[in-house]
């Protein structure tokens, strides 16, 4: 095997890692929550406070891998954090309780944190003797990893819930977590690879934290709007009386738009090594969050998705491309998790702020538009980011 067909395949089993901490254990609790409001009596808050226990995992993981590090290589936080959220995930439809529910959602927030963050990373080092293959290898590990999930998720959950009605939610968990445990066995040994490049306790570098408040203060804004989208766009659609094949239509169109999405930002991220390709995806991941409520048709949420769904996985991409571009490679592993860290903080706040909102208004359109706000928000303190001055 060359090596470059070794790279591409690593990548490959690095891009299924994401596909499970992100594509399934974050994203697809928007499919399946409208069934479990259904069955289980939830208002629109205890809804959304499940997706903050989600993000306050989230936290903690991040905060854990930013220790762990000096001790414990990428790989195998990686390969870890992989394998113990499928587990999390399988175990998520075996019991309906509101505590269960949280625990579990939390353990996938943690866990999934731990193998994403150390997987950018080890995506960032990958063709890093071929600058646009690198940006490339960033983009499609954020992209392809995510969208896939999506696109699984979006092709199954619904048409299923559509067949059996919303009692089958339980199935749904089931069946991702089957699936997780799928995926694991190529995302570990692409980690394992990577361990003698990756894999020992680094010294790392000082991070430049007041000299990063640009990307840092976008990625927060990120992180509190972003998440409104993906969370309630089902349960939006189902107040608006969609059936499920049109919520089906429109999660995979967005997962199939963020695994195109690398190709889309790859030029702009090999070209810029400032907050400006932070803040051109926040303004469309706002622009897509608002049209649903803006242009409620069949065609405004179909143009909702695209937009959305070329965006939404590329900001972690843009924070990866910025640290690789602007600090070396010791400080890349520390960096990513203080994004991940503030992205996470932020996070935990727009499920159940967004519930609150759309519980007092009646309407959780209403949600979509004030995280449209806080994303445009966010796009103007990234375009104010200047590139950082090496050593």
């Amino acid at each position: 095997m060359t090596q470059n067909t070794r790279d591409w395949l690593i990548l490959a089993g690095l891009t299924l890692g994401v596909c499970v901490t992100n594509g399934f254990a974050r994203f697809a609790y928007g499919l399946i929550l409208p069934a479990m409001r259904t069955e289980l009596g939830w208002s629109y808050t205890q809804a959304g406070w499940l997706n903050t226990a989600n993000a306050l995992g989230y936290v903690c993981g991040a905060v854990l891998t930013l220790a762990l590090l000096r001790r414990v290589g990428p790989a195998r936080l990686f390969a870890f954090g992989v394998w113990s959220t499928a587990i999390a995930l399988f175990c998520t439809g075996l019991n309906e309780s509101l505590i269960a529910q949280s625990l579990w959602r939390f353990a996938a927030g943690l866990l999934g944190a731990m193998s994403f963050a150390t997987g950018g990373a080890l995506a960032a080092a990958l063709f890093t003797d071929r600058p646009r293959l690198n940006a490339l290898s960033i983009a499609v590990y954020f992209g392809v990893g995510g969208g896939s999930g999506v696109v699984l998720a979006g092709v199954f959950v619904p048409v299923v819930l559509e067949l059996y009605g919303t009692a089958a939610w339980a199935w749904g968990w089931i069946a991702i977590g089957v699936a997780s445990f799928v995926m694991c066995p190529l995302a570990i040994w692409a980690a394992r690879q990577m361990r003698p490049a990756a894999g020992a306790a680094p010294q790392a570098a000082p991070v430049p934290l007041r000299a990063m408040l640009g990307v840092l203060a976008g990625y927060a804004g990120f992180g509190l709007g972003y998440i409104v989208y993906l969370t309630f766009i089902a349960a939006w659609m189902t107040a608006q009386q969609a059936t499920g094949l049109q919520i089906a239509a429109v999660w995979t169109l967005v997962g199939l738009a963020i695994c195109a999405s690398p190709f889309v930002w790859r030029g702009v991220f090999a070209r810029f090594d400032n907050g400006v390709p932070l803040a051109l995806i926040l303004v469309n991941i706002a622009i897509g969050s608002s049209l649903p409520v803006i242009w409620p048709t069949l065609p405004g949420l179909v143009i909702s998705a695209v937009i959305f769904g070329l965006s939404v996985f590329q900001a972690p991409g843009a924070i990866t491309n910025f640290s690789r571009r602007n600090l070396p490679q010791a400080s890349w592993g520390a960096a990513i998790s203080f994004f991940t860290i503030t992205f996470a903080v932020s996070q935990t706040l727009g499920p159940v702020g967004a519930g609150l909102i759309g519980d007092r208004a009646g309407d959780i359109g209403a949600s979509l538009l004030a995280a449209s706000g806080v994303l445009m928000l966010g796009a103007v303190c990234a375009a104010l980011q200047r590139p950082l001055a090496r050593g």
